[in-house]
């Protein structure tokens, strides 16, 4: 078997690719050390020394607000300098390639790159060229992975369920299209989740998906009965137009989560999304605001989740 691309010959991580292939202790370190940093978040002076003098360049090849922000603010809260870069208006668009921005950039004496591509695989291909000092941090690629997002998920459920030995998890909507589900599926059945469910329409179902560990509902009922945690996805509204999918409405009819459906789950259930949300499409208003809601701890919690990360790749 090759050497994961994401350790170094430690064990350690190195580069944070994907949550698929990293060891299950892995993963558990990263939240356990997230956990840590959730306190530094609450603090009147929210910063701690660990990347002082560190160079941090995020690349966004793909805009992303949220993400983008949450890296900024967890790399300036570890004490780095951070330097955004908004691709789409530069080299990249004069026709210089990827590997060359990595290069130059590398020449400014950068620590890390927080990587953004429409392409799957870019991470990949930076993380295979950079110097041994240099971190690679993928912040979604394609259709592939979002393993940082996978992590604050994985977080968000270990902080309220605690055990993810017991769990039912019902993942729910354009799995088809969702990096998000992928590398949260893949850290659910690394950490040991007996049941992880994905619901919704044919069209919108990865083929083969079985695969990853999951069992495949197309009514929505039947998936939430019982779950422990429902992760609502974007539907991809770019996306939505063609043979896909009819329409918003007539996929909030027969997939959107509302207070009825979410009924058919535990009593305790909490209810995820990766966000930005459409309501009245995935999810209506009541359900997104109310008592079972977790989507804006998600959010805090991602800062944690992304010091957590950076703080261990570059550790060593």
């Amino acid at each position: 078997m090759p050497p994961n691309p994401q350790l170094n010959a430690n064990g350690e991580l190195q580069h944070l690719l994907s949550i698929e292939g990293l060891p299950r202790e892995i993963l558990i370190r990263i939240l356990d050390t997230a956990e840590s940093f959730v306190g530094v978040t609450e603090r009147e002076v929210k910063k701690v020394p660990l990347l002082r003098g560190k160079s941090v360049f995020n690349l966004f090849f793909e805009s992303s607000t949220r993400t983008r922000t949450t890296f900024e603010i967890a790399a300036k809260r570890l004490s780095a300098d951070v330097i955004n870069l908004n691709i789409a208006a530069s080299s990249q668009s004069k026709g210089e390639s990827l590997l060359d921005t990595v290069a130059n950039l590398s020449a400014m004496q950068a620590d890390m790159f927080v990587v953004r591509h429409a392409s799957s695989g870019a991470p990949f291909l930076i993380a295979r060229h950079v110097k041994p000092h240099e971190h690679v941090i993928n912040a979604g690629d394609g259709r592939h992975a979002h393993p940082t997002q996978g992590l604050l998920d994985l977080y968000t459920i270990r902080h309220y369920k605690k055990d993810f030995r017991e769990l039912t998890v019902a993942v729910v909507g354009d799995v088809l299209h969702s990096r998000v589900a992928r590398s949260l599926i893949h850290g659910l059945t690394t950490l040991g989740v007996p049941e992880v469910r994905a619901i919704g329409p044919q069209t919108l179902m990865p083929a083969g998906v079985e695969a990853l560990g999951v069992r495949v509902y197309h009514d929505v009922r039947e998936g939430l009965r019982d779950a422990d945690v429902v992760v609502m996805l974007r539907l991809q509204n770019e996306r939505m137009s063609g043979a896909l999918l009819p329409s918003a409405q007539e996929f909030f009819m027969t997939y959107g989560l509302t207070a009825e459906r979410l009924a058919l789950a535990k009593p305790a259930a909490i209810v995820m999304h990766p966000g930005p949300m459409n309501r009245g499409v995935e999810i209506d208003s009541s359900v997104a605001d109310g008592p079972h809601s977790v989507i804006l701890p998600q959010v805090t919690f991602g800062i944690a989740v992304r010091m957590a990360v950076m703080s261990m790749v570059a550790g060593h």
